[in-house]
């Protein structure tokens, strides 16, 4: 009961800025435009690339307009700024477990940038283009599930980025080294499957595609079968192993953090 309440306070902490919602909903509208033009040309001139026709790659873009937010692939450095502060020492005196209290703030907050930055874009897009749609109800429920995994996944990555500021005088390096590894290699510029062979198919399973690629390609029905519940298991095992990593590494910070003074 208490996450459940961390999560709902993260879901309305977010809702408290509406000016920024209804700002960036524009802002990935517009992205949306740009991007659906782009890749039209690409489409128009090439065909089908890698199983993608004209309907995926329209969905694709919108899609990602509306995870952008939903997943959060960057620019969350709040635990990263308390350790620098001190105010970790705080957090960390508080009797609850602290990496589960960051993960229910970032579940309520996922959650209302699903319902308020993710569903109005591709309703947009949908208004616009002719976007594919699951054909089986069952699909829903996987992607949902997907989803949940991706923010699980895409939390555990910046929750150890975060914790390099135990160590390092200037995280921010760490964060735009990863940011671009992950920008490129998550499906989010452009899908995985426009990869050379070899190349996408290492990008398909490593944690970055779990956030943004895996979760589409269950959406367009890609996946059925063993083929689901493998891509699905694969999203479970990242998110569960990072968590586990940044729960250890945070153990080790923890042991060697020094307070001074009173």
């Amino acid at each position: 009961m208490l996450y459940l309440e961390i999560m709902k306070r993260g879901f309305r902490r977010y809702a408290t800025y509406r000016g920024a919602t209804i700002g960036g909903l524009f802002t990935n509208v517009i992205f949306g435009f740009m991007r659906s033009y782009i890749l039209l040309i690409v489409l128009r001139a090439a065909g089908t690339i890698g199983g993608y026709d004209l309907k995926d790659t329209l969905t694709y873009v919108w899609l990602t307009q509306g995870l952008i937010m939903t997943v959060y692939m960057w620019g969350w450095f709040e635990i990263a700024l308390r350790i620098r502060s001190g105010d970790v020492i705080t957090d960390l005196y508080r009797p609850l477990d602290y990496q589960n209290y960051w993960l229910a703030e970032d579940l309520g907050r996922a959650a209302y940038h699903a319902i308020f930055r993710g569903i109005p874009p591709f309703l947009v897009g949908a208004a616009f283009f002719d976007l594919r749609v699951p054909e089986h109800p069952a699909t829903w429920l996987a992607f949902l599930l997907s989803l949940l995994l991706a923010v699980c996944t895409s939390f555990a990555i910046r929750f150890l980025i975060n914790l390099a500021a135990f160590w390092l005088v200037d995280y921010r390096g760490v964060a735009v080294t990863v940011g671009i590894i992950w920008n490129m290699l998550s499906g989010f510029i452009i899908p995985l499957t426009l990869f050379p062979g070899s190349l996408r198919a290492v990008a398909n399973v490593l944690p970055f595609a779990m956030v943004i690629q895996v979760p589409i390609d269950i959406f367009l029905e890609k996946y059925s079968g063993m083929a689901l519940v493998w891509v699905l298991t694969l999203q479970l095992g990242w998110a569960l192993g990072l968590l586990l990593v940044g729960r250890a590494l945070l153990n080790v910070a923890v042991k060697r953090l020094v307070v001074q003074g009173g």
